[in-house]
């Protein structure tokens, strides 16, 4: 069976009763409407239904889908082409196809007031479905929004085998790209350089992105937008880059290695901290342990480092419990990933948080993205980090409450490093984990050789 249908059959058992209607999304003009953005096509519908032309539409009624796509005119594809063969796409997904002028007759056929949906991210589609169905979605509590999104969140989840080797194949592009990265940085180049070399790895293989890129010697600012600075001797160059296949499936992987192919001493001595935060909280992947203490065993680890730094002082599990650790580590330790490079945060922390857990309040735990037991099937990133971020460490209010744990003279000579960040792609497995993104340097010096195509 073609994985999407299988997905649409497991969707129909676990939520049988109630049609489902979900948007592709449309395209959006940048400037002009001829000059439209690239188009991407909503997660949601790209599980259940594949790569389809902006603007279609599916109901999902029991193990029927019904796809609704607008007819290429003669006009249209003496630019574009004829577009998709209905009759081989219904073959291939098993489905039914109709023009999109019949969706509202459709509708009213199986009563709109019985559909349940999920939000699109796209403006103009909410804005047609909330007209469709006469009311916003709501996913709260039990309203068949709400119920949905239980069920596909449970679905998503779980990655099957089509989705795993889809994730296989986009985090070896992924790696790649870094590999490229890591030669193309020389002293005297530029950020945009590197960025040059690491999406010239995807488009050749004719992937995309699945974020905007993060290539920056700013490495202490945890989502730097822009590139383009200098490169100069002593930076340390943050790259945080994934691939995006056609289908949507997303890879994450940060790297930092010094610009000049050597590490300062103070960089290589936090980096280190970080690969062993990274390592130990890896070692917890696996089935039933609950994301929440993985992040944990990385604050320990990055505390212990500190500590031996001279740059925290105490007892480590101390100043875990009074995120001090935060100071320096202040997000959390991954998230979720799939078809959305943060897999389905579109549902707010539905996806991430089992139910009854919600987000902490506390300084060093407020950003954790997931805290869920972790189950065969989870993809899950791994990326703790150090970072001197003026607006953290030279608070006044904060430097008064960790006065007695933080060794401010010392964290001052750490400055240089700016920003660390290892970031890896695992799988679970049901006896422990899979690393997605295998084939990376890690160790200090083999991170060094990797650097304007040394090795």
């Amino acid at each position: 069976m073609h994985p999407l249908v299988q997905r649409r059959a497991l969707l129909a058992k676990r939520f049988p009763e109630t049609p489902v209607l979900l948007f592709n999304g449309s395209e959006r003009p940048r400037n002009y409407p001829g000059n439209p953005y690239p188009f991407r096509p909503d997660s949601h519908f790209l599980y259940f239904c594949g790569v389809l032309p902006p603007g279609a539409v599916v109901v999902l009624d029991g193990g029927e889908a019904h796809l609704f796509m607008e007819p290429v005119t003669r006009d249209e594809a003496v630019w574009s082409g004829p577009g998709p063969d209905w009759a081989e796409l219904e073959r291939a997904l098993q489905a039914r196809i109709h023009p999109r002028m019949e969706l509202e007759a459709f509708l009213d056929g199986l009563g709109r007031s019985r559909l349940a949906t999920l939000p699109s991210q796209d403006p103009a589609a909410a804005a047609e479905q909330s007209r469709l169905l006469g009311r916003r979605v709501d996913l709260e509590g039990d309203s068949p929004d709400g119920l949905l999104a239980r069920a596909v969140i449970e679905l998503r989840l779980r990655h099957d085998p089509a989705a795993r080797e889809e994730l296989r194949r986009v985090c070896a592009v992924t790696v790649q790209a870094h590999l490229d990265g890591m030669a193309a940085t020389r002293v005297g180049g530029d950020e945009a350089e590197v960025l040059a070399a690491m999406m010239s790895a995807c488009l050749r293989q004719g992937f995309g992105t699945s974020f905007q890129p993060i290539i920056t010697v700013s490495g202490e600012r945890l989502h730097q937008p822009h590139v383009g600075g200098l490169l100069r001797e002593g930076d340390l160059l943050l790259a945080d880059f994934g691939a995006e296949a056609a289908t949507g499936w997303a890879g994450d992987v940060t790297n930092t290695w010094p610009v000049s192919g050597t590490y300062t001493p103070r960089q290589r001595d936090v980096y280190s901290v970080v690969l062993e935060a990274h390592r130990r909280a890896a070692a917890r992947v696996q089935p039933g342990a609950r994301y929440r203490e993985v992040h944990l065993e990385a604050c320990r680890a990055t505390a212990e480092g500190l500590v031996d730094l001279g740059l925290l002082k105490g007892d480590p599990e101390d100043l875990v419990e009074r995120d001090a650790h935060a100071l320096f580590f202040p997000h959390g330790i991954g998230h979720l990933m799939g078809l959305d490079v943060h897999d389905m945060e579109d549902l707010g922390d539905r996806a991430g948080y089992a139910p009854g857990r919600t987000r902490s309040t506390r300084f060093g735990l407020r950003w954790l993205r997931l805290d869920r037991d972790l189950e065969e099937g989870f993809a899950v990133t791994i990326e703790p980090g150090f970072y001197w971020i003026p607006e953290l460490l030279e608070d006044p209010g904060r430097r008064q409450a960790y006065a007695d744990c933080v060794d401010w003279d010392q964290v001052e000579r750490f400055r240089e490093v700016r920003g660390i960040r290892i970031e890896r792609d695992y799988l679970v497995t049901d006896s422990g984990h899979e690393l997605l993104t295998p084939g990376l340097p890690d160790e200090p010096e083999a991170v060094e050789a990797a650097v304007g195509g040394r090795s």
